[in-house]
């Protein structure tokens, strides 16, 4: 199994373990409320999105990382596809985090 697919398959045991908000409302709202350990942003999103994320991310000082396919996140955590999602759980977020680095161009940037 590759990096990527394990990056994918530990997003999944995150929403199993219901430590994820996903869709851009719910990740802003966790991000703003101090609950977001780390924001992922799919590659396909728009630059406003990006942008927004990345300034939001920036100002309340959580990580963020640019990461998959909207196809691949929304199925990822058992969802439509889905342009950003929120990690509400630190050892997920860690696992996450070491896991990005190993891939390299994921974009990842720690605030």
């Amino acid at each position: 199994m590759d990096d990527r697919q394990k990056s994918l398959n530990l997003i999944g045991l995150a929403t199993k373990a219901g430590r994820i908000a996903t869709g851009g409302f719910s990740t802003e709202k966790a991000v703003k409320n101090g609950r977001a350990w780390l924001v992922i942003v799919s590659e396909e999103a728009s630059q406003n999105t990006r942008k927004m994320f990345a300034d939001m991310c920036t100002y309340y000082r959580v990580p963020i990382c640019v990461f998959g396919r909207k196809d691949e996140l929304g199925r990822a955590c058992g969802k439509e596809m889905r342009a950003s999602l929120a990690i509400l759980d630190e050892g997920f977020a860690d696992a996450l985090v070491k896991q990005m680095n190993r891939i390299g161009g994921s974009k990842y940037e720690n605030q």
